[in-house]
């Protein structure tokens, strides 16, 4: 089935063919659980294609990321529950739902804020009917940690359950980086001859404090108007260009001291081009 341009129609029969009883092998065996992974990690791809801002690359995972969609179409397809048609008239009636100043008779919106009220309001209408009753409902668990807290965080703020200002928050990040503190002490202070229903107890409590710490970070982020999830990713991507700038300087760094580690970042941070030596925390 080889041609020179393909449609979207023979992207969906590619897809059936590979599903066939004479089609691969590999593909055959799959179902929505086992190709989980490979929709997140495609994802991920094509979010990292878009920070690069490569258009090529975009528009590469991009079609991975359709060719998932497609993938777990077909498979409910063969069960009689749906295919992608129905998948393509799903979100087409959301979107002309949920944009009735577009497609509608509703009030024309002038500002994106006004959208998104609007759209939380006839989303909100839609999942009551669904029969949701706490605003916790309906936020994914597979979402990253830091997305899936200030989704929580969002949610309970609507009903005014937030802090009033991004000072409260400062002053709770404080409060919980002491908590933190005093459970390390105490887990340190037990010896290694503890009874090890204390051991456990006591790194237990030390990961429910530094949850409770970054539960506070992310809502620091929300009232500073900053996505947690996208801060700490850019942050990461600064660590680790800085730190193969400090292994192309000295290809065996476990062989320098502490402050000659230190003193080769500081050195790798002042050579960065001027847009991108933001100082650091």
């Amino acid at each position: 089935m080889k041609k020179l341009d393909y449609t979207f129609e023979d992207l969906v029969e590619i897809m059936a063919r590979l599903r066939a009883p004479d089609g691969c092998p590999w593909d055959r065996e799959q179902d929505h659980d086992s190709i989980l992974p490979c929709l997140t990690e495609e994802c991920a791809e094509l979010a990292e294609a878009i920070a690069e801002r490569d258009d090529a690359h975009i528009r590469e995972e991009l079609g991975d990321v359709l060719m998932q969609v497609l993938f777990h179409s077909q498979i409910a397809s063969e069960g009689g529950r749906f295919d992608i048609g129905d998948v393509i008239d799903d979100v087409s009636r959301k979107l002309v739902s949920r944009h009735p100043h577009v497609f509608g008779e509703g009030d024309k919106l002038r500002t994106a804020g006004q959208v998104v009220a609007q759209w939380e309001k006839i989303k909100k209408g839609e999942k009551d009917k669904q029969g949701r009753k706490s605003q916790m409902d309906g936020i994914p668990l597979q979402l990253p940690a830091l997305q899936y807290a200030a989704k929580m965080q969002t949610r309970a703020a609507r009903v005014g359950f937030d802090w009033k200002d991004a000072d409260g928050v400062f002053d709770k990040v404080a409060e919980e980086i002491e908590e933190v503190k005093r459970a390390r002490s105490v887990r340190d202070a037990l010896s290694e001859t503890a009874p090890a229903e204390r051991l456990v107890r006591a790194r237990k409590h030390l990961e429910e404090e530094l949850g409770d710490l970054l539960f506070a970070v992310v809502n620091l982020g929300r009232h500073l108007d900053v996505t947690p999830e996208e801060a700490l990713r850019a942050s990461s991507r600064k660590f680790a260009r800085r730190f193969r700038a400090m292994e192309a300087r000295t290809p065996d760094l476990g062989k320098l001291s502490a402050e000659e580690l230190e003193e080769l970042w500081r050195v790798v941070k002042l050579e960065e081009p001027p847009e991108d030596a933001t100082p650091a925390p």
